[in-house]
């Protein structure tokens, strides 16, 4: 398998495609509420450390890092809203911060609330999503038409040109959020914690990518952050080996101890912490076995070690005397996916649990490697890998790794449409039974642009397929989820069509043509459920940008 870390060139956007983005960005915004403040100068800096290869900041140094210290107050000072409406009562949604939770009759079934994903056998099948410390939902607390992300991610000549050789660092966003006063980054991240846990996730595996600077400070608020919005939503420790900068068990356990001696820490029901650290592998058997007696002899913590690798072939053996279970970060196409099935066989048969990363998709501009998601086939069949082959748990990757383009979290580009998605199949996952479908919903997924357009601009590195992937293709799909039969009429740049879907899911693919492209539920004669990409392809660009793009129904 490879890494999860590695990056390389991207393509993307026309500067007037990037304008039109910019426009709708202003449009979100206005709609949500959030004043327009320009952010007159760039967050300081710090100084870049060495790159570690198969990390985000092969390309620079920690995006945090110079971001406002947590508590550093904002331009607006609003309430720290941001919840979930619907299935998650008894909160109060924020004025103004997008991405705060479900919408009441966003999704096609009625999602079971909290208690119910948690008692009972759905309390054994846990769904954690992969969380990022260097995107969170503002890295400055500016208003979005200005913030860092737009400044010096999303623009290619950002951060003083230094992401311009691959079209700029990230081609996605969060979803903008109000700024706040107070301890505003707190505050950000409860809204997090919020939406996860209305979208059904148990928790977050946190990415502990540093010992100390911003990253490890993001990773302690968030610790504070799920406790105080829900005691039952869990933040499952996740070393990161491909980052942390010590060869001393001492110094790792110490760090996993500080951390996990929070209450929101994931334990056991026998007590024990859950450590996955990622690429497990990096370190043998003996070192990590040390690890796991300082944290018991030092700190009085004992540990269930369920190590993710990139390889569980290789290593799963070897590490079985002292793991709980298994995990391994997995592929991002929809095919080859079979490996799947052997890795939880082989994990049951070692009587270990197995974890199960379920994915979207996978585009890293820096690192000039993509995989073909297949518009949305990734998600459906990595899903149904893991509840057809019996995981034990499941892992989003990511949550919220732009870099990757990885992210189920709502963005600007897909809005919340991923996340909703892996709402039905997680309800499936936890509860043994298919939702009914009570409401129709469409989902239209595309790129902007074909996949084998070269860019037009100064970017010089561009993104190749990822060895084992799926081949390259340039097509919209229309997933319906429909309550009983009705036509689907689609609309793809100039081609009208009209297909007959059935009751339940179904795909259908159409050709990529230049323009938008919507869908509408049609029945008896009267036009119900429809929607449209916001997002037109074009056949020229000067910026590489291979993610699909996707919208729902569901949600103005």
């Amino acid at each position: 398998m490879s890494s999860h870390r590695r990056r390389r060139g991207l393509r993307g956007r026309s500067l007037p495609a990037l304008s039109a983005a910019a426009l709708l960005l202003a449009a979100v915004c206005a709609a949500a509420g959030i004043a327009w403040d320009p952010f007159t100068a760039d967050a300081r800096q710090g100084a870049a450390s060495a790159p570690v290869i198969g990390t985000p900041w092969s390309a620079g140094p920690d995006p945090g890092a110079g971001s406002p210290s947590p508590g550093a107050t904002g331009p607006t000072p609003t309430a720290p809203g941001g919840s979930s409406g619907g299935q998650d009562a008894g909160t109060t949604p924020g004025a103004g911060d997008a991405g705060a939770g479900r919408a009441a009759g966003a999704l096609p079934f009625d999602l079971p609330g909290p208690a119910a994903l948690r008692t009972g056998g759905a309390a054994k099948k846990l769904v954690f999503a992969h969380y990022f410390t260097p995107y969170p939902l503002s890295l400055d607390n500016a208003s979005a038409d200005a913030d860092y992300y737009t400044r010096n991610y999303l623009n290619p000549a950002g951060e003083n040109g230094k992401h311009e050789r691959y079209g700029g660092l990230l081609r996605d966003r969060p979803l903008p959020v109000q700024p706040k006063g107070g301890n505003w980054e707190r505050a950000n991240l409860e809204q997090e914690v919020r939406t996860a846990r209305a979208a059904g996730l148990d928790g977050f595996t946190l990415d502990m990518l540093s010992l100390s600077g911003p990253n490890r400070d993001r990773a302690q608020l968030l610790m504070e952050a799920a406790h105080a919005v829900d005691p039952g939503f869990k933040i499952m420790l996740m070393p990161d080996m491909t980052s942390l900068n010590t060869d001393d068990p001492g110094v790792l356990a110490d760090a996993v101890a500080a951390l996990g001696k929070a209450p929101a820490a994931h334990r056991l029901g026998d007590g024990r912490l859950v450590v996955s650290p990622f690429k497990a592998e990096a370190k043998s058997v003996a070192w990590w076995t040390q690890v796991i007696d300082l944290l018991r002899t030092r700190h009085g913590i004992r540990t269930a070690f369920v190590p993710t690798f990139l390889d569980s072939d290789a290593n799963s053996a070897r590490f079985a005397p002292i793991s709980h279970g298994f995990s391994e970060w997995g592929s991002r196409s929809y095919v080859g996916q079979e490996s799947a099935t052997r890795d939880v066989q082989r994990a049951h048969g070692m009587g270990k649990i197995w974890m199960q990363p379920v994915s979207v998709q996978d585009a890293r501009p820096n690192q000039g490697v993509y995989d073909e998601a297949g518009n949305t086939a990734t998600l459906r069949s990595t899903w149904t890998h893991a509840i057809d082959d019996g995981a034990d748990w499941v892992q989003l990757t990511t949550w919220n790794d732009y870099s990757e383009g990885s992210q189920f979290a709502p963005s600007l580009h897909n809005g919340y449409a991923y996340l909703d998605l892996s709402s039905y199949y997680l309800t499936k996952f936890k509860t043994g039974s298919w939702p009914k479908i009570v409401r129709d919903t469409l989902y239209v997924s595309a790129r902007t642009q074909f996949a084998a357009a070269d860019p037009t601009g100064a970017q010089s590195l561009v993104m190749s397929l990822r060895k084992g992937s799926a081949a390259p293709r340039d097509t919209v799909e229309v997933l319906s989820f429909l309550k009983a039969p009705a036509t689907v009429r689609t609309v793809v740049g100039t081609a009208e069509d009209a297909h007959e879907a059935p009751a339940g899911i179904h795909s259908e693919l159409l050709p990529l043509r230049p323009g938008t492209s919507s869908a509408a539920v049609v029945r008896d004669g009267k036009t119900g459920a429809e929607v449209k990409l916001p997002y037109a392809a074009d056949g020229t660009v000067s910026v590489q940008d291979l993610q699909y793009y996707a919208v729902t129904s569901g949600r103005d």
